[in-house]
């Protein structure tokens, strides 16, 4: 797995180019954390775990940086369950030990991330409740996730789940511009390309987006919006119920 390098011990600022979920901590839980904290540059397209892999290491994107979860099924398809960006983290969330991966974990967008062994973040757990508490919240947030996108892939159109996910892509990102492929994005939505291109075609005769060479820009974020189906709205009602604005809101 590429992320295993020699990092580089950071003090943590505060600011948007950092982990809105450890943001949310107090001054004093956070200081059990920080030493135990190394920063990572990450690339997109690197995996993080593949299903089966131990999870030594719990990563916390930063900036714009997002990953997602995918789970691959016995056709060869792979399914995008969840993204994850600043306001989570993949790995050691809930559980104790270097437990197996299920979930293929790639990083979508590439940037710095906050690196912390699982081990280490037990024993910060163990050690403060706000701490404990603050990953249980995320994970009661990560499973809503999980079911609102059963949900989705279920009910909703092809067209409604990309304009949605395009929308949670440029909010967590923080600018209009996705860098990913028409490939990338059917592989995302568990489709094929010419029905990823086709939607695309369609937002960009009615101006929703603009494409290039290996990137999405949006340019109607508002009309965008309207294409899309519900399921960020209730995903962020529910971060905002249980942890309070580490959802990423449009800037």
């Amino acid at each position: 797995m590429s992320y295993i390098r020699e990092p580089m011990k950071m003090a943590v600022q505060p600011g948007h180019e950092q982990s809105d979920l450890l943001a949310a901590l107090r001054p004093a839980d956070f200081a059990l954390l920080e030493p135990h904290l190394a920063e990572v540059q990450m690339r997109p397209g690197e995996v993080i775990y593949q299903p089966g892999d131990p999870v030594d290491y719990c990563f916390l994107p930063r900036g714009g940086a997002i990953c997602s979860y995918f789970v691959e099924l016995d056709s060869g398809i792979s399914v995008e369950t969840i993204l994850v960006g600043r306001e989570g983290a993949l790995g050691g969330v809930v559980s104790h030990g270097s437990l197996p991966a299920y979930a293929r974990a790639n990083v979508l967008h590439g940037g710095l991330f906050w690196r912390i062994p699982t081990r280490q973040l037990d024993d910060v757990k163990s050690r403060s409740p706000s701490v404990a508490s603050l990953f249980a919240r995320y994970a009661d947030c990560v499973m809503a996730q999980v079911f609102q996108s059963i949900a989705c892939n279920a009910v909703h159109t092809i067209e409604e789940r990309a304009a949605k996910w395009l929308i949670a892509a440029v909010d967590r990102i923080g600018r209009n511009d996705v860098t990913m492929t028409q490939e990338q994005l059917a592989s995302m939505m568990g489709i094929g390309r010419s029905y990823a291109s086709r939607v695309l075609q369609r937002f960009k005769r009615e101006g929703l987006v603009r494409t290039r060479r290996g990137g999405i820009h949006v340019a109607d974020r508002e009309s965008l919006s309207e294409k899309a189906c519900s399921c960020n709205e209730h995903v962020a009602a529910h971060f905002e119920k249980v942890l309070g604005g580490v959802y990423p809101k449009e800037d």
